[in-house]
């Protein structure tokens, strides 16, 4: 499965699409348009190793809702983020059975190293 969750809104998004090799084997979903499923998050889940990982804490509903203040567990992170697209860190590219969570430089050049060496 090669499919990257992302926000078409989202300039840095936009932007680390096009550094992507090989984007065009990727199935796109804009997770405003199209939010994601109980199932889609479990697989992610499954990849990252848990739901903290794909929880954006940089989100502003985070520190809105007053989240950040609150001792938050696995359950809570799954619930928040198949409850608003805002709380899922972005994009999170899958390729081949590897995850690639968030927009850190990091992150994306391991990305981009992966969909190179294929």
């Amino acid at each position: 499965m090669r499919k990257i969750y992302f926000l078409k809104t989202c300039s840095t998004c936009q932007r680390i699409l096009k550094s992507l090799p090989n984007l065009d084997t990727f199935q796109l979903q804009d997770i405003k348009n199209e939010p994601i499923t109980v199932k889609q998050v479990e697989e992610m889940q499954q990849l990252a190793g848990s739901y903290e990982v794909l929880f954006s804490k940089r989100a502003t509903l985070y520190k809105e809702m007053g989240l950040k203040d609150e001792n938050l567990n696995e359950a809570d992170f799954k619930r928040y983020i198949l409850e608003h697209y805002t709380f899922l860190s972005r994009p999170v590219i899958i390729a081949d059975g590897k995850i690639f969570v968030g927009n850190s430089p990091k992150v994306v050049q391991q990305a981009i190293d992966f969909l190179q060496n294929e």
